[in-house]
């Protein structure tokens, strides 16, 4: 496990995660794709996960949350949009956007969700675990 800390476009929030799982997942549903064009490469952090707001002039907490699914909420920063976190609400667990710490060496892909909506545009040389939209549907349903 590794552990970093980032920062969104703007700087104003601060992002500390403790438990990195290096091997990352990429994500191709179709919120995924919408939320940021393309598909979501998301470092799993666990729950041990700290977010400030580290600009003095700003006092507010500049961290909006979307509830996207049944299952999950999505976090940005209010003042520049960073994607900040893909948050399941049942753990707590959080799936933060690669990009986010800047230089982590080791990273590997390693799981691809919805690779049935994977648009015919791009692909990825990698070879990695693959999840349907029925897997990741009957995974959620086990956990209800």
């Amino acid at each position: 496990m590794l552990s970093a800390e980032g920062r969104c476009l703007c700087g104003d929030i601060k992002v500390t995660a403790e438990n990195i799982n290096p091997k990352f997942t990429v994500c191709h549903c179709d919120s995924c794709r919408q939320w940021g064009g393309s598909a979501l490469f998301a470092l799993q952090c666990g729950t041990q996960v700290k977010f400030e707001n580290v600009n003095p002039t700003n006092s507010s907490n500049n961290i909006k949350i979307h509830p996207s699914s049944e299952w999950a909420s999505r976090g940005f920063c209010g003042n520049c949009g960073s994607h900040l976190f893909y948050m399941l609400n049942e753990t707590g667990e959080y799936n933060i956007p690669v990009g986010i710490f800047q230089g982590l060496d080791g990273l590997e892909m390693d799981m691809q969700y919805f690779s049935d909506q994977r648009p015919n545009y791009y692909c990825f040389s990698n070879t990695t675990k693959e999840m349907t939209k029925a897997d990741i549907m009957a995974y959620f349903a086990q956990k209800s």
